[in-house]
């Protein structure tokens, strides 16, 4: 009996099944949708992954009457893709790809048997197929039975499967931690020993898979395994540079474990995510140890250029190194807050400062609490509390959004009768620092200020 949760896929799938059966060639579905039907997870449909034993032009053929559009950008790879209503679906010939030790492209070898295509893919849980149009589980390599033992292998020897495309060794990363499978010994050694492969994966792909390792449920289990097999220093060596202690006399927890702990602790949105990870990799190139005990002093300066660097060098989007490195750089800010001691230009100043991050930068700060000490860690809770507060009863007052200047460079040159130039830079400066001290002045009380800063200046010039 079918269950319930495949007939809508089936049923969608079928008029395509039906016609490459009418052509002498099986069709199977295949990939993540597979294994998440196993597991009863709810999956998206509406991209759907089919492999064949029909070859490219073949499969072009067949889909063609059928779809309302096709696409052969990956024909090269023996992928022919199609819609057909509001689905996509993606026809692989079977294949064997492996990649030569010194290329980033996979060569492509096609085959005529489902069973070698799944023995080529990354794990027993993803090698499974659903035969259509008759709906017959293959499962050639015990993908069901590891799913039920939380167990993850590869169908081939993991040395093989790992030499055929080595980025697998940081997906199994995410699959240990978004499925939680435990790996296998002889998966975690292929990682230990094969990881400097990976240096001929693009940095984009490999940024691609880190990315979805960071936003599952909890990367813990992935990320630990990163760092215990190494694996991490082949694209992110400052994380296992921060395996240092912070307190080498009482051995209080290391910068890798807090940082774990802080990872776990946000919310699954890869810009925290990863602010959550870089926040301490300036610590150990600024720890020192004086009479106080252990110092990391000026690590987020050191820290927001290193992450800079590192996000650079992965190929992240400009934007999204420019908020990473934003949120690491100010993730300190708070720790200097208590409410008798800030004035409100300083409570403007930190909501300035973080700009539209504020919530990221705000929610970065509560996690990276990770203390034991429940008396420490409520103090802190309500310093952040009470700093929130402030922002929210200046927020009714007056927008802490985007704080600028009462009046723009317009206004400005057309008061003073000047050009662009260094002089609206130095205007708009003092105006933004009056309106960061005082709150909003109005149009008229900032044209007064300019005034007088104007005539000022002229007295000290002459």
């Amino acid at each position: 009996m079918i269950p319930e949760r495949l007939q809508p896929i089936l049923d969608e799938v079928r008029p395509l099944a039906e016609r490459f059966e009418a052509a002498g060639h099986s069709l199977y579905l295949v990939g993540g949708i597979v294994r998440d039907l196993m597991l009863g997870r709810s999956t998206d449909d509406s991209d759907l992954d089919l492999t064949t034993d029909a070859r490219p032009d073949e499969v072009k053929a067949i889909i063609a009457p059928w779809a309302d559009s096709v696409w052969t950008q990956g024909q090269a790879f023996g992928t022919i893709g199609a819609r057909h209503g509001s689905s996509s679906f993606e026809v692989t010939t079977h294949r064997a790809e492996a990649y030569r030790s010194d290329s980033r492209k996979p060569q492509v070898v096609y085959a005529d048997d489902v069973e070698v295509d799944l023995s080529r893919r990354d794990f027993t849980v993803n090698a499974m197929a659903l035969r259509l149009p008759d709906v017959k589980l293959v499962d050639p390599y015990g993908g069901i039975d590891d799913l039920a033992a939380s167990r993850l292998r590869t169908p081939l020897g993991p040395d093989e499967s790992f030499n055929d495309d080595p980025l697998r060794m940081l997906r199994a990363a995410r699959f240990i931690a978004g499925y939680g499978l435990v790996p296998d010994e002889a998966l975690v050694d292929a990682v230990t020993r094969l990881r400097t492969r990976l240096e001929i994966v693009s940095p984009e792909r490999i940024q691609g898979e880190l990315s979805k390792l960071l936003v599952v449920d909890d990367p813990s289990d992935g990320l630990w395994f990163l760092a215990n097999t190494e694996l991490s220093d082949e694209f992110l060596p400052e994380l296992l540079a921060m395996r240092v202690e912070q307190d080498p006399i009482h051995r209080h927890k290391d910068v890798l474990a807090h940082t774990i702990a802080v990872v776990a602790k946000t919310r699954p949105r890869l810009v925290v995510r990863l602010a959550a990870l870089l926040h301490d990799v300036g610590k150990p190139k600024t720890r020192a140890i004086g009479p106080r005990g252990v110092s990391f002093h000026h690590h987020e300066v050191v820290g927001a250029r290193m992450a800079r660097d590192r996000m650079r060098a992965l190929r992240f989007p400009n934007e999204l190194v420019d908020d990473v490195t934003r949120l690491v750089f100010l993730h300190l800010r708070f720790h200097g807050y208590q409410d008798e001691v800030w004035s409100d230009a300083a409570v403007r100043r930190y909501a300035r400062d973080a700009g539209p991050l504020l919530d990221e930068l705000n929610e970065l700060t509560r996690c990276d609490c990770t203390t034991r000490n429940e008396r420490k860690a409520r103090m802190l809770a309500a310093r952040m509390d009470a700093l929130e507060a402030r922002i929210a009863e200046l927020s009714e007052r007056e927008s802490l959004e985007s704080i600028r200047p009462d009046i723009d460079g317009n206004r400005v040159m057309e008061l003073l009768d000047v050009k662009p130039g260094r002089v609206v830079g130095q205007a708009l400066d003092m105006l933004l620092e009056a309106r960061l001290e005082e709150g909003p002045l109005g149009e008229a009380e900032a044209e007064k200020r300019l005034l007088e800063w104007w005539e000022a200046r002229e007295h000290r010039v002459t």
